[in-house]
């Protein structure tokens, strides 16, 4: 589906495939204003555009890095309002990062201790199994089986 400007449009059954966001997800985000609005056809459609996509997905990565929907509404409403608002989206965005980064060194730190503790239990192992009497495998035949015999 093409715009009078060529430009490819999406349905939200389209959307919904290429982000992983269910129909009813795109929406309640449509319906509480963080995207939108969105361009209608004439028989009432969804056609959503490459730059709401881009915007979906911006969406997307915030929720998936744990921004709470409540701050990404003010960042779609301070969108919203135009250029003017373009430091604090970005200041916005950079105090994200900084969470993340932190959240990314309180993981690598529990990766650490991890690993460790696992070289622990693997050292524990090794030196059971060298203390422990080899177990014998059970023979091919029983006695009572060798005593027929």
């Amino acid at each position: 589906m093409y715009s009078s400007d060529m430009e490819a449009l999406c349905t939200i059954r389209q959307v919904a495939q290429r982000t992983g966001l269910s129909i009813d997800t795109l929406r309640y985000y449509e319906r509480i204003r963080l995207i939108g609005p969105v361009r209608r056809a004439a028989n009432g459609h969804r056609q959503y555009r490459q730059a709401d996509l881009d915007w979906i997905n911006l969406i997307i990565r915030l929720r998936e890095t744990g921004m709470p929907l409540t701050q990404i509404s003010y960042f779609a409403q301070l969108r919203r309002q135009g250029p003017q608002t373009t430091t604090e989206r970005h200041l916005i965005l950079e105090d994200h990062q900084r969470l993340l980064a932190q959240q990314i060194q309180q993981l690598m730190q529990h990766m650490e201790a991890l690993t460790e503790e696992i070289v622990c239990y693997k050292e524990r192992e090794e030196i059971l199994a060298a203390s422990s009497p080899a177990i014998p495998f059970p023979a091919t035949t029983t006695e009572e089986e060798e005593g027929i015999r």
